[in-house]
């Protein structure tokens, strides 16, 4: 039976362990599911995270749920366009945020920031690039480790905050835009990018700070067109 493992939403490792278990056969197409608490307690979670899982995969079209009947079998798996869309959308929303956060971030980064701190960003710089076409979640989170070191360099404790509990959303989401783009970004492009930020940074230059944080971060939305 599968068990629930990898960091995310309870509610969501369930549904995946449920669409997981519908998928390999466990229950057939049009048949009811176990009640809400056996289900709770094969998966190890509370009745609300199962009957919030059972919602997800009634979004998507996986099971139906009929009232005094129960829960039922409605596909074998999600169609994979669908599932793209769901992630792409979410995706482009992290994006949106990120650049609400992160340019503004940039730009009193490159009014505040110390020599360490510089010397930081370029440090942490250099361990994202080396990580680059390698495993993809660690790729991921050196990644938002240096944005996070230009984030803490603009000394506003608010911004830091909305980042640092921004950040699992935006883990998942660019671990999901790399997998659909089946590959890292361009190495020397994507460094250039980067160190464009910082150079913007260490210069002082508030506005080419903001304007290429900016760039990069819709560049990356464009990607998934």
């Amino acid at each position: 039976m599968p068990q629930l493992a990898r960091p995310a939403p309870l509610a969501e490792q369930a549904a995946d362990a449920l669409r997981a278990r519908i998928a390999e056969g466990e229950w057939p197409l049009g048949g009811r599911l176990p009640g809400e608490t056996t289900l709770a307690t094969e998966l190890g979670v509370g009745r609300s995270t199962v009957r919030e899982a059972l919602r997800q995969l009634a979004g998507r079209g996986i099971v139906e749920s009929r009232q005094g009947a129960g829960v039922f079998v409605r596909a074998l798996s999600a169609p994979d366009d669908w599932d793209q869309v769901l992630r792409r959308a979410d995706i482009i929303s992290v994006l949106e945020a990120r650049v609400a956060i992160e340019a503004e971030a940039a730009t009193l980064a490159a009014a505040r920031r110390t020599p360490i701190e510089l010397r930081a960003m370029r440090r942490l710089l250099e361990a994202r690039d080396g990580l680059a076409g390698t495993d993809i979640a660690a790729y991921v989170e050196a990644d938002a480790l240096f944005h996070r070191a230009i984030v803490a360099a603009a000394h506003n404790e608010v911004l830091l905050q909305l980042f640092d509990g921004f950040v699992p959303r935006m883990r998942r989401a660019m671990v999901d835009m790399l997998g659909l783009k089946r590959t890292h970004a361009d190495a020397a492009s994507d460094r250039e990018v980067h160190a464009g930020i910082i150079e913007a940074i260490a210069a002082r230059d508030a506005a080419a700070a903001a304007s290429r944080t900016r760039a990069h971060l819709a560049h990356l939305a464009e990607a998934l067109a």
